[in-house]
């Protein structure tokens, strides 16, 4: 075969990526990654790519539709369209139980937990964001769209804004996202050409900044990719408008952050989470906390007003430790590490005793070197937040292999429309 060909299948179960699984003339067939599908479909799929083990493919046609099939609310989610959604054609419903059974599958054949284990575990909604719900390209209502704070366009050799294909470095002009917020929306980056900048990133927060940043044209160029965050990075950014320092609200607290700099991309993120994992630590009055890949320090505020106790955060992002000091100045006990956290580790900048930890790692996850590192400080709990649930059951395996165990696994929609989710998982000395 090659690219272009195409093939009639029946799709199988969706599986980590944003994609389902079909095998060309059925089991024991080859395996083709196909987007744009749902399980149970008979599509025909165009291949786009060739792997020695499998290849992939746009579903282009569908000849027995789900019944959890709708129109996608964007105009530019198609094949050969814009890659930052993964799921717009199917159902909020859909949504949540395509990406259920993925955790659930990552959780069972990386983590080895068993379906028993897991048999309580779903994906759950975020509250819907207040205000008016955004409306889709046909005018209707969808409480999906129009969450997105923050965006990053990349910008084509004559200057148009828009977001990369799936796997790619090829520009897809837009005029409109409907799953960025609505403050968003609402500014002229789509209607105007750039003809000097690389790319695009606006920031609307929940405490009502909208800042806008450009990155320069001779910056790093666009990286292929499946995901809003895939336009250009790296390089010199200026401020074209909004406040050099924005403001996040969780709960009664504010955070003035840089609008570059880390923070949840849903309004109700940061709260929930922040909720989840106060709910399974259960901290007390005067234990120790670390806060690991830490940030602003949004985590370790919650521990150390529970408990007045030491608390740690570790960050490696010179913009985040800043962020940290300045947002945690208020609370006593509270100390922030500028240190990658397997050097904090390894080299002892951190030691324990520690009752709690909580670590929320990048999409690669914190690895084996981590992970047994938290484990011979003998904290009482771990709360490990996951941006990515294979990389979560990777460093569970590993918690597993060390006497662990898992009590709860929670996890919520951050992302809707996308195949991206947050987990949040309470490990405990077995």
């Amino acid at each position: 075969m090659v690219e272009g060909d195409r093939v009639e299948v029946v799709v199988g179960s969706p599986a980590h990526g944003g994609h389902c699984v079909a095998r060309i003339g059925g089991a024991g067939g080859r395996v083709v990654f196909v987007r744009h599908a749902l399980p149970g479909e008979r599509v025909t799929a165009e291949i786009t790519e060739i792997h020695r083990g499998y290849l992939r493919g746009d579903a282009v046609e569908i000849h027995e539709p789900s019944p959890d099939r709708v129109t996608p609310p964007c105009a530019f989610a198609h094949p050969g369209g814009c890659g930052g959604c993964d799921l717009q054609h199917a159902s909020g419903d859909a949504q949540l139980r395509w990406k259920t059974a993925v955790l659930r599958e990552q959780l069972e054949r990386l983590a080895g937990l068993t379906p028993e284990d897991l048999s309580g575990v779903r994906v759950e909604p975020l509250p819907e964001r207040s205000g008016s719900p955004v409306t889709s390209r046909d005018g209707a209502a969808n409480p999906l769209l129009g969450w997105r704070s923050r965006v990053r366009y990349a910008v084509d050799a004559i200057g148009r804004p828009g977001l990369l294909q799936h796997r790619s470095n090829q520009v897809v002009p837009i005029d409109r996202c409907v799953i960025a917020h609505p403050a968003v929306q609402e500014l002229d980056l789509l209607q105007r050409t750039w003809p000097s900048e690389n790319a695009l990133q606006a920031v609307a927060t929940t405490g009502g900044d909208v800042t806008v940043l450009a990155r320069p044209v001779g910056g790093a160029g666009p990286v292929g990719g499946d995901d809003l965050d895939d336009a250009p990075s790296g390089g010199t950014l200026t401020r074209l408008s909004g406040p050099a320092e924005v403001t996040e609200v969780v709960g009664e607290r504010a955070w003035r952050v840089p609008p570059e700099g880390f923070w949840q991309v849903h309004p109700a993120a940061a709260e929930t989470l922040t909720a989840t994992v106060l709910e399974m630590l259960r901290p007390a009055e005067g234990e120790v906390s670390w806060d690991l890949y830490g940030g602003a320090g949004l985590f370790a505020a919650a521990l150390a007003a529970r408990t007045g106790g030491r608390t740690t955060v570790v960050e490696s992002s010179p913009s985040g430790v800043a962020a940290a000091r300045r947002n945690l100045a208020d609370l006593p006990g509270v100390e922030v590490v500028t240190a990658k956290v397997e050097a904090a580790l390894s080299r002892r900048r951190i030691a324990g005793p520690v009752d709690l930890v909580v670590l929320d790692p990048p999409r690669a996850g914190a690895g084996a070197a981590v992970v047994r590192a938290i484990a011979s400080a003998g904290p009482r709990a771990v709360a490990y937040v996951a941006c990515d649930p294979a990389a979560l059951a990777r460093d569970i395996k590993t918690f597993r292999s060390l006497g662990w165990r898992v009590a709860e696994v929670r996890a919520f929609d951050c992302f809707p429309m996308t195949q991206h989710i947050e987990s949040v998982a309470l490990i405990l000395p077995a």
